[in-house]
């Protein structure tokens, strides 16, 4: 009896310590992501590869996202046809808000399917009374998490960031379950506004530069495929994984 005891608590000190250990993992992981800094008036004081991540727009910011001019001053329809889309592809809306990518994008994959995801459960409820409105059935309404997206793994062609990278608290770990998302021939868009350009009239730690972005998607396994350089104030920048240029940076 006492042989057995004694076995078990060697056992239960073995998990402890490997669940120590593995505690101590994450936690060194994220600082090698991560840096703290003083917060900038927009930003959170936390630095991804030298960049301050921004204040997130809450959804109380929602009546700019469909605001009458926005076409007009981002050219959001050219943005649309730039995606080139499938009928049949399946495509992740990353920051979703109040969906006025996504029920558009929806209406050209018709036999595929967009997945509307946020992490604001009331940009989630505005996405869901518009989707009711509009009958739309190829919408699918995610609540991710900040380090989470929450889609299977090998499940979409596009996925689709607009205006909304900057604000994630944990790009890495988002972006590491993004490419675990994509298929083989996936493709990851990226929409930020051009922080080369200062006659852009956004905040600074709004935009981003090619070279940043650049930076932050290889580190995920991403190459640059093309910047299209045909929109007002942002970048569209469309990203692939490494395999299907083997070479290729």
């Amino acid at each position: 009896m006492l042989l057995r005891c004694h076995s078990l608590l060697l056992i239960l000190l073995s998990f402890s310590s490997c669940q120590a250990q593995q505690d101590v993992s994450n936690t060194i992981s994220e600082q090698s992501f991560y840096e703290q800094t003083k917060a900038s008036r927009d930003g959170i004081g936390k630095l991804y590869l030298g960049r301050e991540i921004s204040h997130v727009m809450g959804h109380q910011g929602a009546g700019w996202l469909e605001r009458p001019e926005r076409d007009r001053e981002e050219n959001t329809s050219l943005a649309i046809q730039n995606l080139a889309l499938k009928p049949t592809d399946h495509v992740a809306d990353i920051g979703a808000g109040t969906g006025y990518y996504t029920f558009r994008m929806a209406q050209m994959v018709p036999e595929g399917k967009v997945y509307a995801v946020d992490i604001q459960p009331e940009m989630i409820a505005l996405l869901r009374q518009k989707k009711r409105e509009e009958g739309i059935e190829n919408v699918q309404l995610i609540q991710g998490s900040t380090t989470d997206p929450k889609l299977p793994e090998n499940s979409v062609d596009v996925v689709l960031f607009v205006d909304v990278y900057h604000e994630l608290s944990h790009p890495r770990e988002v972006l590491e379950k993004l490419v675990k998302a994509m298929k083989p021939n996936g493709r990851l868009i990226l929409l930020e506004y051009r922080l080369e350009d200062p006659s852009v009239p956004i905040k600074r730690l709004h935009k981003m530069s090619v070279d940043q972005a650049k930076k932050e998607m290889y580190a995920v396994g991403l190459t640059l495929k093309e910047n299209k350089d045909n929109l007002p104030w942002q970048h569209f920048m469309v990203f692939e994984k490494f395999g299907k240029n083997p070479g290729k940076k």
